[in-house]
């Protein structure tokens, strides 16, 4: 093979590679590693005052690999409660740079109970309760989705 064919197979495999990495930090998917391993979700943004006071109510299952991602404006002490929310969730949060603070698993359906993310919360990810622990998802995990500010982000978009 010509050094031309070498070049177009070489760029092929390059655009391909970028494509994959592109497609691995889609607003529709997010990311998290840790010391257990890789962990991908598909996910719903939720990123309007509207949308985050439906979340996930009244809905009645949730695909065992999606989730929700709630993206606030500025991080801020974030709380939650299940009112009208029917399924179990492990609730997720993390800071401005993608690292997970908190986990909060197997939140009760129906509770009113006030769950506490702590003080500087910029993301809420909700996935099926029981997941989080399965998975070994825990404080200090990297979060990888494109609402980070990408400057700040432990674990960037263009990023391995």
């Amino acid at each position: 093979m010509g050094s031309v064919g070498s070049r177009l197979i070489f760029a092929a495999l390059v655009a391909c590679g970028a494509g994959a990495a592109q497609a691995a930090c889609s607003p529709g998917t997010l990311e998290l590693r840790g010391p257990s391993g890789n962990q991908r979700f598909t996910v719903e943004v939720v990123d309007t005052p509207a949308e985050q006071a439906q979340g996930l109510m009244f809905r009645e299952k949730l695909a065992a690999s999606a989730g929700m991602l709630f993206v606030f404006p500025e991080p801020k002490h974030a709380q939650f409660w299940m009112k009208n929310t029917l399924i179990p969730l492990d609730m997720i949060f993390v800071d401005k740079a993608g690292v997970v603070t908190r986990v909060h698993p197997d939140a009760v359906p129906q509770d009113l109970t006030a769950i506490d993310g702590g003080p500087d919360v910029a993301f809420v990810l909700e996935i099926n309760g029981g997941l989080a622990k399965r998975m070994g998802i825990t404080p200090g995990h990297e979060m990888r989705h494109p609402a980070i500010e990408q400057s700040v982000a432990v674990w960037a978009c263009d990023g391995e």
